[in-house]
C-alpha cells in the first residue's frame, strides 16, 4: 500500500503524538498518585492526531490558540516540554509564570495564544489576532475529519489553510476525535461505559500511525525504539525540571494584570 506522506512525516507525527501521549501519562501519574499537580487539569490522550496533523499542514509562524484542554498543541507548537511540566507543577519556570496552569499554557515566541479555562472564551480572541477578517464568516465552506487520523488531520486542514492563504476566507472545520481521560481528572464519567472508551481504542490514533509505518516499510522497530527512548527521557526530564524549578516569588501575582506597570495597587 502506497501512502501519501514521506517516512520523515511519518516519524515526526509519530514521536510527537507519543510525547504528547507520554507527558500527559507522566502529569495524570503526579497528580494522582503524588499530588504534586493540583487544580483543574484536562487530558488530550487520545487526540494527538490532531495536533500532529495541524502542525505539518500549517507554519510555525501561523498563530493558534484553544480552550483548556491545551496541553497537546501547545507542545506541538513547540513549547518545552520541560515549561510545561513547571507549569502545571506551578512553577516560575512554566510557560506562564506558574500562573497559569493546566488550562492557561501560553507561548507568545510559538506563537501559540493559550488554553483558555471558559468554554468558547478562545473564539473571541482568536477573532481578534485577526480581526480585519471578521467579516468572511458569511457563507463559509465546513469540512468533517477524522481526528483519529493524523494523515486526514493534515489533509483536511491543509485544504482550509491552503484556501485561507488564497484570499477565500475561513473554513469551518468538525474534527471528530474522541478523549480517553474524563473531562477532567475529577470526572467520574459515569456517562459512558469501559466498553464504549475500549471502541475508541481500537482506533488509537498512535497505533494506527505505528501501523501504517509498519506495513509500509517506512521504519524499523529499532527506529521506533529510539524515539520512545527519547519520548522517555524527555519527559522524564520535564518531572526533574519541574520538581527542581523555584516557586513564583510573591510579588509576581500583582504581575502581568494591567498594561501600566505602576498600577496603584493596595498591597497592605
Amino acid at each position: 500500500m502506497a501512502t501519501k506522506y514521506t517516512k520523515e512525516t511519518y516519524l515526526y507525527w509519530y514521536e510527537l503524538m507519543q510525547l504528547i501521549r507520554q507527558f500527559e501519562l507522566m502529569a495524570e501519574e503526579k497528580y494522582k498518585m503524588e499530588g504534586k499537580i493540583r487544580g483543574f487539569f484536562h487530558a488530550y490522550v487520545g487526540q494527538e492526531a490532531i495536533a500532529a496533523g495541524c502542525m505539518t499542514a500549517t507554519r510555525p509562524e501561523d498563530l493558534f490558540i484553544t480552550a483548556y484542554r491545551d496541553h497537546g498543541l501547545a507542545i506541538a507548537k513547540g513549547i518545552s516540554v520541560n515549561s510545561c511540566m513547571a507549569e502545571l507543577y506551578g512553577k516560575a519556570t512554566g510557560c506562564a509564570k506558574g500562573k497559569g496552569g493546566s488550562m492557561h499554557f501560553f507561548g507568545k515566541k510559538e506563537n501559540f495564544y493559550g488554553g483558555h479555562g471558559i468554554v468558547g472564551a478562545q473564539i473571541g480572541t482568536g477573532a481578534g489576532l485577526a480581526i480585519y477578517k471578521l467579516a468572511d464568516a458569511y457563507e463559509m465552506p465546513a469540512d468533517v475529519i477524522d481526528g483519529m487520523s493524523a494523515e486526514a488531520v493534515h489533509e483536511g486542514v491543509a485544504r482550509a489553510v491552503k484556501r485561507a492563504r488564497e484570499g477565500d476566507g475561513p473554513t469551518l472545520l468538525e474534527i471528530k476525535t474522541y478523549r480517553y481521560k474524563g473531562h477532567s481528572i475529577s470526572d467520574p464519567q459515569k456517562y459512558r461505559t469501559k466498553e464504549e472508551v475500549e471502541e475508541y481504542k481500537g482506533r488509537d490514533p498512535i497505533h494506527a500511525l505505528l501501523n501504517t509505518m509498519y506495513e509500509n516499510k517506512l521504519v524499523t522497530e529499532e527506529e521506533i525504539k529510539a524515539i520512545n527512548e527519547r519520548v522517555d527521557a524527555a519527559v522524564a526530564e520535564s518531572v526533574k525540571f519541574a520538581e527542581e524549578s523555584p516557586w513564583p516569588d510573591d510579588s509576581e501575582v500583582l504581575k502581568d494584570i494591567y498594561v501600566d506597570q505602576n498600577y496603584p495597587f493596595i498591597t497592605d
